[in-house]
């Protein structure tokens, strides 16, 4: 039985396609139409989908959307009435798009699926909903390793729901207790993202990277004006400091004189203070997910526990959660946020609805290493380089790694495209920018002259799951890049006194340990185990590469530049290298220098990134 799990209409739509309880395929729409997380309906990742499986809509037994408009519709209602009259201006803003498209969102899904499966099949009778935080408890338990398991969802918010915590016990799921809106963690990190000056949704993680330049100075005046914890984690906010529930913004003139001014700019110069709010509401943040683990814990007596939402990608948290040893295991659905919803729903359908047959995977879980996207044959690959005019050359498997690994320990930046498109915000070596993780100045080079972002954005390393132990304090999987840990102290540089005193930005140029480019400011690193069982050709490289330098980890970013979404395809790929600073393309077999390619083409993508 195939089963098409959708989300859509928010932010990160996406599809996914399963057979039986099995993960088929699944991708975001923002890969195709190239709009950094499109919300719109997902055509070609549903057209995607069907492709990779090689069946037509008539296969399909149910269409699964991700959450419950008309539930969603009473939040904003009664939300409204709760706070009137304050918040007419959003109210009414919002209200006219309802009416004309959310209420009536069933029919617009099957207006939508009719346009691109066709009217043959009658989608209203096949359209099932599901609530949005059983659809992120779904998508951390079901592909899980666990046959039973606690699962904590948190995020901004789903209907009602923003924080929830369920028991998974073979096909069953059962949803404990919730946190309903406003009282929100994940708005709460999102206020501090407005506040600071970043882009709500999407700016989250450059919070996360921040704080370690900062000091929690003021997550006593956190604790104590804009949220009360509880003994087992729960929280409220004083809602009186925020303006999310209802106006235009997150935080309003109290919360700015609670913490002295208006909100930064953006783009605005960054100064300690946003460094200090950073690692302020980061502290808190943390204090109240480890809080609810052991409030969970001590409830259930569960011994694994999985993780969704959006909060659940704060990679600095799930560290500390490992490191608590509240849980004996933790997993983390690598598609975390709303597009993993769109694979949560179809499997809450299949185990849930259907009482479909839940089978654990001998691999570890069943994400096949969220390596579940498009993937293009070397035909494919040519075709699309010639139409691009660039210049190449075909490799055997053994060829291009012994390139690749040559381009890397020549300190030069490789754009890596191989195999299936990674599901999820993370680059896992499928489609990823990959360095030299000991060059000094290769953190800030690939930040500045290829991503185009902020400096003290750090970078991620690749590292072959059989070395993870020697060189970070962190001996278990974390195949995802969902795991934070220190550098083993042995590959520490030592700090000066004078060097540690200093402040923000300034430790940036600090080298903190013998592969500095992965290495953050407080020794830290997000790392991502690479297995031979789910990417062989990227295992390879980095093995080929310790081979040469001693050094069995590469610098892994995702294939993009800022403000666009990672490459999907070969196209894709040849367009970001050619108006980026990158030195090498690997495509497939197919191995690219950039000093080979017509400087006139190098001219025009440049021009196009600079006016983006």
């Amino acid at each position: 039985m195939y089963i098409l799990g959708i989300s859509a209409f928010y932010h990160d739509s996406a599809a996914c396609l399963i057979k039986d309880g099995e993960i088929i395929a699944a991708a975001q729409e923002e890969r195709f139409t190239r709009k950094k997380h499109d919300p719109i309906f997902p055509s070609n990742a549903i057209l995607y989908c069907l492709k990779e499986a090689q069946i037509t809509a008539n296969n399909i037994e149910n269409v699964v959307f991700y959450e419950k408009p008309f539930l969603k519709f009473e939040r904003l209602l009664e939300t409204y009435l709760a706070f009137a009259p304050k918040g007419f201006k959003s109210f009414k803003m919002s209200m006219p798009g309802w009416i004309k498209d959310k209420l009536f969102q069933k029919s617009a899904l099957v207006k939508e699926l009719e346009l691109i499966l066709g009217e043959a099949v009658d989608w209203r009778e096949r359209l099932l909903f599901s609530e949005h935080h059983l659809s992120h408890a779904a998508s951390a338990f079901y592909p899980s390793p666990f046959k039973r398991a606690a699962v904590l969802t948190l995020d901004g918010v789903g209907e009602w729901t923003t924080t929830s915590f369920a028991v998974g016990n073979g096909k069953d799921l059962q949803v404990v207790k919730e946190i309903h809106f406003p009282h929100s963690l994940g708005m709460l990190y999102s206020a501090f993202t407005y506040y600071t000056g970043f882009k709500v949704n999407s700016g989250e993680y450059k919070v996360m990277g921040l704080a370690p330049y900062g000091k929690p100075l003021y997550a006593d005046l956190i604790r104590d004006k804009l949220v009360n914890i509880a003994e087992d984690g729960s929280f409220q906010l004083d809602m009186s400091y925020f303006e999310y529930a209802t106006g235009l913004t997150m935080t309003n003139k109290k919360f700015e004189a609670l913490f002295g001014g208006p909100p930064r700019a953006s783009e605005a110069e960054l100064t300690q203070r946003e460094m200090d709010l950073a690692a302020s509401v980061q502290k808190v943040t943390e204090e109240i997910v480890v809080a609810l683990a052991k409030g969970i814990a001590k409830e259930t007596g569960e011994r694994n526990l999985c993780l969704a939402g959006g909060v659940a990608l704060n990679c600095v948290v799930n560290g500390i959660l490992v490191r608590q040893n509240i849980f004996d295991n933790i997993w983390i659905q690598p598609a975390a946020g709303d597009a993993g919803g769109s694979l949560g729903a179809a499997l809450a359908a299949w185990h849930l609805h259907y009482q479909g047959d839940r089978i654990i995977s001998s691999q570890g879980d069943a994400m096949q290493g969220a390596f579940l996207g498009p993937e293009f044959s070397d035909c494919e690959i040519e075709a699309e380089l010639e139409s691009c005019g660039a210049k190449f050359k075909k490799c055997t498997e053994t060829e291009l790694i012994e390139e690749v690994a040559n381009a890397l320990a020549d300190e030069r930046a490789v754009g890596w495209m191989q195999g299936r498109m990674e599901f999820g915000p993370r680059a896992l070596g499928g489609r990823s920018i990959i360095a030299d993780p000991r060059s000094p100045f290769m953190q800030k080079q690939l930040n500045l002259k290829v991503k185009y972002r902020e400096s003290f954005r750090p970078f991620a390393p690749s590292v072959l799951r059989e070395h993870v132990g020697e060189w970070f304090e962190h001996n278990a999987d974390s195949p995802y890049m969902l795991m934070v840990a220190n550098v083993q102290k042995d590959k520490r540089c030592e700090i000066t006194d004078e060097q540690e005193a200093l402040f923000g930005i300034d430790k940036l140029n600090v080298p903190r340990s013998v592969v500095p480019a992965i290495t953050h400011v407080n020794f830290s690193a997000r790392i991502q185990t690479v297995h031979i069982d789910t990417n062989s050709r990227y295992h390879d490289l980095i093995n080929r590469f310790k081979e040469k330098t001693g050094c069995p980890l590469v610098v892994n970013t995702s294939f993009n530049v800022r403000g666009e979404p990672i490459v999907c395809s070969p196209k894709d790929a040849f367009k970001c290298f050619m108006g980026t600073e990158l030195d090498v393309l690997a495509v497939g077999s197919y191995f690219l220098n950039k000093q080979d390619q017509d400087e006139s083409l190098r001219k025009n993508y440049e021009q196009r990134y600079e006016l983006d």
